[in-house]
């Protein structure tokens, strides 16, 4: 009985021995099979095209690449992992550049816009307590010219300072300096002095009279006499432009009813786009054209460059100001402006030969056996160039067309 029973288990050992090595043997051969299905050609202008053996593309004629595929068991569809290049995968003959090291300088091309010069409006307000009694400008932005009637001003309180200055006309003349103390206070009212004069002569007081622009320039509007009148006066000055302050209107002493902008000296205001900033600088010269003719050049500095960032559309903005006694340049105009930069040393490589993905600024270097995606830190642009800051050196040769290495899919792991 013990005999038989050491035969059996001699015979399970021996049949679990080979049971293991079939198994393993199997094993092996699958996945020497598999190494070798995963070996494919393609061809590297045509990737749609692959082959088990080598050959060459029934589409363009080239020969056929050689391309090893890996089987990963987790798919990673980061950008890391995308733009790594596939193992020993040869690629075709793609033109090649370097990077250079030199002094480049160019042009900068900024659009902008004619706007008012804040620093030289002048404010139209009420010198006295009254009301408005006839309007003789009506619109915004309409032009008007120095001495011209603005408005008409009934006022009890101007009553009252003209018959005491006429009284003492009359009944104190020997005492001049009373009477040039209370012209002084109706010139500060606003009179002229050909009204006074005229006072002197009828010798009677006009509650009402008349204001005359100051200097000449373009009527605009106040937030204060906005925010005085009805919601509906609102809608329609938005619509048609018409100021708000109306015949009939109380106005208060100091109060601003409406404001003139000077012409004359106007702002020309220019965007500059991000990664130009650092080439923009207060006193460069800038050469400026109009819409309205584009062979006529202005010449002249820029005054101040702006700090802060417009968060839209990314840009800064920089102010020029124009003697616009010559030009008669209308508020709104588009402009254009030309800025030459200071030359800029560095690292330089074509745009093209660099290609965005995500936050990353990828170029392709040349390798042995094809060419491998590579980070790199980019400064300023000039015209086709980019400046390097880290990632590669004139030493390096790089793939003079990134864009296209990316459309053709040659380095896109999509295993």
């Amino acid at each position: 009985m013990n005999k038989y029973i050491k035969y059996g288990l001699a015979f399970i050992v021996i049949s679990i021995i080979g049971i293991a090595i079939y198994l393993f043997a199997i094993k092996s051969d699958n996945h020497s099979e598999m190494e070798h299905q995963n070996e494919v050609y393609t061809c590297s202008m045509h990737p749609e095209i692959i082959r088990d053996k080598p050959g060459n593309c029934p589409i363009c004629g080239m020969t056929l690449v050689k391309k090893i595929t890996k089987n990963n068991s987790v798919e990673d569809n980061s950008i890391d992992n995308l733009i790594k290049p596939t193992d020993n995968f040869i690629v075709g003959n793609y033109q090649t550049t370097k990077a250079i090291d030199t002094t480049i300088s160019s042009e900068i091309n900024l659009p902008g816009i004619v706007a008012y010069d804040p620093n030289s409006s002048v404010n139209i307000a009420a010198r006295m307590n009254g009301r408005i009694e006839r309007m003789y400008v009506n619109y915004k932005y309409q032009k008007v010219n120095k001495g011209q009637k603005l408005f008409d001003l009934y006022s009890p309180e101007l009553l009252t300072e003209q018959q005491n200055f006429i009284y003492m006309v009359i009944n104190d003349a020997d005492n001049p300096t009373i009477i040039n103390a209370s012209k002084q206070k109706l010139l500060l009212y606003g009179m002229t002095q050909n009204q006074i004069n005229n006072l002197i002569t009828s010798k009677t007081a006009n509650p009402r009279i008349s204001i005359y622009s100051p200097a000449s320039g373009i009527i605009d509007g106040t937030e204060t006499m906005a925010n005085a009148s009805t919601p509906a006066m609102q809608s329609a000055s938005n619509n048609t432009e018409i100021l708000n302050v109306k015949e009939g209107n109380y106005i208060k002493k100091g109060e601003v009813i409406f404001k003139l902008l000077n012409t004359d000296k106007v702002w020309g205001i220019f965007n500059v786009i991000q990664g130009y900033n650092s080439l923009v600088k207060a006193n460069q010269s800038i050469r400026i054209t109009s819409e309205l003719d584009k062979d006529e050049f202005m010449d002249a500095k820029i005054n101040f460059v702006e700090t802060q960032l417009n968060a839209t559309d990314k840009t800064n903005r920089i102010r020029v100001y124009l003697n616009n006694n010559k030009f008669k340049l209308p508020i709104g105009l588009r402009l254009q402006g030309v800025v030459k930069t200071n030359p800029v040393n560095g690292i330089w490589i074509q745009k093209q030969s660099m290609v965005s993905i995500g936050n990353k600024k990828i170029v392709f270097l040349k390798m042995d056996n094809g060419f491998k995606a590579s980070s790199i830190k980019t400064g300023i642009e000039i015209d086709d160039f980019i400046q390097i800051m880290e990632g590669i050196s004139v030493k390096d040769t790089i793939a003079k067309n990134a864009q296209y290495l990316i459309d053709s899919e040659s380095f896109i792991k999509t295993e």
